[in-house]
């Protein structure tokens, strides 16, 4: 997927793997024996009130080594990859500037990608154009608009829902200013300054599943629901991009009256599990990740002095 790394460049350590896979404790172990810095390449870690259903590191484990993209937007503050990428990098020369190390870890495939890959950074922006189209959406509607993207880019288009009003107008605003799909120009990688040595955390399927279930209902017992109650109370809608979420989606349901509280545990899990499917499918199509197996909670430490060893030596 990458050209031959540059011996003059950098290095950076990637941690990825599905959900509740670990790679939290793995990168903080891996922080202190390096001397780095953690980048949380989490979709939803980094909004703030969402502390508990995105399982963010714990104050002691932020006072423990310096994090970035941790609570650090509102939920209807709008990110995404390609914006994660130029930001990351950014903080990345920073780190490296300072004599530490980034560790980047997180199982958002896409936000990895964009980072150690690059995406397009978009072209000037149109603000006439934006305005009509913004315009066009509270007139007729984001399904309109969505169908029109669907018609000059159906690659951009399939991973965007109505909801995603933001990404639409970009896109669409994209190819009247290029001419050009932005699914296409996104293929067009930046610059990277740094080489990417990029780890997984690889757990049996079932032993896998057996956590994410433990960790629902750890969740529901820190307080998910009251969390998902504060943030209806301060109005957050949860048609929000960041509220479409597992946990977070199943507890409005639930609050709602639509479910019963047993239905809504298991929809979680189910749903959680779907996700680390979905996640191990990503990262397993990425040749690049060099996985390491673990298979109980006894074994961390084990496997984060592996990765040292493996790391040092590339």
């Amino acid at each position: 997927m990458s050209s031959k790394p540059s011996p003059k460049k950098s290095r950076i350590l990637v941690v990825s793997g599905p959900t509740a896979s670990g790679k939290t404790r793995i990168a903080l172990g891996l922080a202190e024996h390096l001397n780095g810095e953690i980048l949380s390449a989490d979709s939803r870690q980094m909004y703030k009130l969402m502390s508990i259903g995105t399982a963010q590191p714990t104050p002691e484990e932020l006072r423990r080594v310096p994090h970035f993209f941790v609570a650090d937007r509102l939920p209807d503050q709008e990110f995404n990859a390609a914006e994660f990428g130029v930001e990351g990098r950014r903080i990345i020369d920073k780190i490296i500037a300072r004599g530490k190390l980034p560790i980047v870890a997180g199982g958002s495939g896409l936000y990895i990608q964009g980072l150690i890959d690059g995406f397009f950074e978009g072209a000037e922006p149109d603000e006439g154009y934006r305005k009509l189209l913004y315009d066009r959406i509270a007139t007729e509607g984001s399904e309109v608009l969505l169908a029109e993207l669907h018609r000059i880019d159906p690659v951009a288009a399939s991973g965007m829902l109505p909801s995603n009003r933001r990404r639409i107008v970009r896109a669409l605003e994209t190819h009247h200013l290029t001419g050009r799909p932005i699914s296409v120009l996104q293929r067009e990688r930046v610059e990277i300054s740094f080489n990417a040595v990029l780890v997984g955390i690889a757990w049996d399927r079932k032993r896998l599943y057996d956590r994410i279930n433990c960790r629902v209902e750890e969740m529901l017992a820190s307080g998910l629901i009251e969390e998902v109650e504060k943030l209806i109370a301060r109005g957050y809608n949860p048609e929000l991009k960041a509220l479409q979420t597992v946990g977070y989606k199943e507890v409005f349901e639930f609050l709602n009256g639509r479910v019963s509280y047993d239905e809504t545990v298991e929809r979680i899990k189910r749903n959680t599990r779907r996700y680390a499917k979905r996640q191990l499918t990503w990262f397993r199509n990425d040749e690049r990740i060099t996985w390491f197996p673990i298979s109980d909670e006894s074994e961390f430490e084990a496997v984060t002095k592996k990765i040292v060893d493996h790391f040092l030596e590339k």
